[in-house]
């Protein structure tokens, strides 16, 4: 087939280049889009450096034919310039450090692997050490929305480089919020993954022991393809984790329990902010979640140690050899950051990992009985005037609600909720366990499609999904598991599941010849659920998708009279899932005409 849209008006998402291709559109032409569109944008802060135009139009030649098993086929990219390309110059923003990369990181390796082709570098913050965008000795990037307002760092290009639509996908890294501050001022996606999911070969460290790769976009769906293609363990990084994560992301759970900020920790610059946060908690509560107020004064406590304590002297000991061979080749606040280590003892480096062990012990009861957290993901908007009068204090302000979250090992992901009252837009984090990543990215989905909007810096209305899409259903490498009582969403078993890589599916009902009861014994009450020859009826379920490899050990910890069989829905699916032997129910009281556990354990709680 031939052309048959102007490239001129091509939305930068996955879906849109997809059908552009399938269309008869050539990468070539897609390339070409691109550098004219960092033409028209004028604005020479975005990019440290591009990838030579002979070189990308070779890339995308190279590709061949359309190829539908490459997710990222013909898809353009830009990378942080923290993080190499092979035979592209990685800087760190900073010139003296500069050096041609011998070869792809991983995470960059694993793109172009999946089809992408990369633009260019993108600016930063000297040495990922800030996170308003203007410490760099390069033109410092401009807000696409209000150039007043700082870019957002450190991964300042990265981010206004997806939000002005010039690439689908851009990389960033994140140590105390590079890959989600940027996200909020920018109005995109910013997935800040658990530290470890991605390897970090072939990135400059800061605080090599927290950092990660993050991912940007316009959409939650886009973000979460790039991470899925990038994500694995890899030998050669001694912190890269062995962590599973499933290709496409499912609905989230119905009733997640979600922590947010109390009153006497919630930390705004103006009522704007306050109003934006709660009309994001309510667009939380219109999906189900129940919220749970937190007091956050200990993450807070935590969080003033990542630019007061050890992890600056790791910043340093990353440093410290450069700063010795070019003594004043350092941007003046990094430099003025980064020795404040020489200060430091070895002795205060182990009372702050002591203080990081206790913390985690202290706040390991608050965080077991949640599902997820919900944060601001900036307590307010920065001027660059500010940041002029002082260049670390809003720097500090911004990290707020970031900078504890890589010291606890989470994942989090920043996502658009839409215009605010003041006419900036929303922003809203969402935190979830180490490894729990696909959980936290189903709900921001959703949460970003409950909302009007534009994406990014753009006039492009947000996809809204195809209407009679597909329910959800397991993939290679899972198995469907429904569950109807305590490992529901939000009841006490739900770890279970979640812990060993679940993602919820869909709510669904049994056929109506089966009959629910509450067996004796407890606490807590148990169900069991029979299958009956009459006098049955439909109850209700979740349906979960359970990884393969991990079904043996969550069967293991299934206690009798219950075990795995299969259950016939009334949606004519048969996943496998839990039956009570019928012997157990004499005694059991039968809960059936509740229709599901869930009003079974509201009656109990109201009595």
């Amino acid at each position: 087939m031939n052309e048959t849209i102007d490239l001129q008006d091509l939305v930068m998402t996955l879906p849109a280049l997809s059908a552009a291709y399938r269309a008869g559109t050539t990468p070539e032409a897609v390339i070409q889009e691109v550098y004219r569109r960092i033409e028209v944008a004028g604005d020479p802060g975005i990019f440290i450096s591009l990838a030579p135009r002979a070189r990308t139009q070779a890339e995308a030649r190279a590709l061949g034919a359309l190829d539908r098993e490459r997710p990222l086929w013909g898809v353009p990219v830009a990378i942080k310039d923290n993080i190499d390309v092979g035979g592209l110059v990685t800087t760190a923003a900073c010139p003296a450090f500069a050096y041609t990369a011998p070869r792809d990181a991983t995470v960059v390796a694993r793109l172009r692997a999946a089809g992408a082709i990369v633009i260019g570098k993108t600016n930063l913050d000297q040495f990922a050490t800030g996170l308003v965008g203007m410490r760099s000795p390069y033109p410092l990037p401009l807000n696409p929305l209000d150039p007043s307002i700082v870019p957002g760092g450190s991964s300042s290009g990265s981010a206004v480089a997806v939000a002005r639509g010039i690439v689908a996908l851009s990389l960033g890294t994140d140590t105390a919020g590079s890959g989600r501050v940027p996200a909020a001022l920018n109005n995109i996606v910013g997935l800040k993954p658990t530290p470890g999911a991605l390897p970090a070969t072939g990135m400059v460290p800061a605080c090599r022991t927290v950092d990660t790769v993050s991912v940007f976009a316009l959409t939650v769906e886009d973000a979460w393809t790039a991470f899925s293609v990038m994500a694995g363990h890899h030998p050669e990084d001694a912190f890269s984790k062995r962590l599973s994560f499933p290709g496409r992301l499912g609905a989230p759970p119905p009733a997640p329990r979600i922590g947010v900020p109390d009153p006497a920790s919630r930390v705004f610059d103006s009522a704007a902010d306050t109003a934006a946060f709660d009309a994001a908690c309510a667009l939380l509560k219109d999906a189900g979640a129940r919220l749970v107020e937190i007091d956050l004064a200990p993450f807070f406590d935590l969080a003033v140690r990542l630019y007061e304590g050890a992890w600056v002297a790791e910043r340093h000991a990353a440093l410290a050899d450069f700063m010795a061979r070019a003594p004043g080749a350092l941007h003046p606040v990094t430099e003025g950051i980064v020795r404040k280590a020489e200060a430091m003892s070895a002795s205060d480096a182990f009372r702050d990992l002591y203080l990081l062990a206790e913390t985690r012990r202290l706040l390991a009861p608050v965080m077991a009985p949640l599902d997820l957290f919900a944060v601001p993901t900036i307590p307010g908007f920065c001027t660059r005037a500010a940041v002029e009068a002082d260049p670390v204090g809003p720097n500090s302000r911004l990290g707020t609600y970031t900078n504890f979250v890589n010291l606890l090992g989470m994942a989090g992901i920043a996502v658009p909720t839409g215009p605010r009252g003041d006419g900036r837009p929303g922003s809203l984090t969402l935190l979830a366990p180490g490894g729990q990543d696909a959980l936290a990215a189903s709900l921001a989905r959703q949460l970003m499609g409950q909302g009007a909007q534009t994406l990014g810096a753009t006039d492009w209305p947000l996809p809204m999904p195809a209407a009679g899409a597909p329910a959800p259903d397991a993939g290679p490498g899972e198995i469907e598991i429904a569950v109807c009582g305590a490992h529901m969403s939000g009841l006490p078993l739900n770890h279970e599941l979640i812990s060993r890589g679940a993602r919820f599916l869909r709510a669904a009902e049994t056929e109506a010849d089966y009959r629910l009861y509450a067996l004796p014994g407890g606490p807590p009450v148990r169900p069991g659920l029979v299958r009956v020859a009459r006098d049955g009826g439909p109850i209700g379920v979740e349906v979960w998708a359970l990884p393969t490899a991990e079904v043996g050990g969550f069967l293991a910890g299934i206690p009798s009279p219950l075990g795995l069989g299969t259950l016939h829905l009334a949606d004519g699916t048969a996943p496998k899932g839990f039956l009570c032997e019928q012997i157990a129910t004499a005694g059991a009281e039968d809960v059936t005409a509740f229709g599901n556990w869930r009003n079974v354990v509201a009656r109990a709680a109201a009595e």
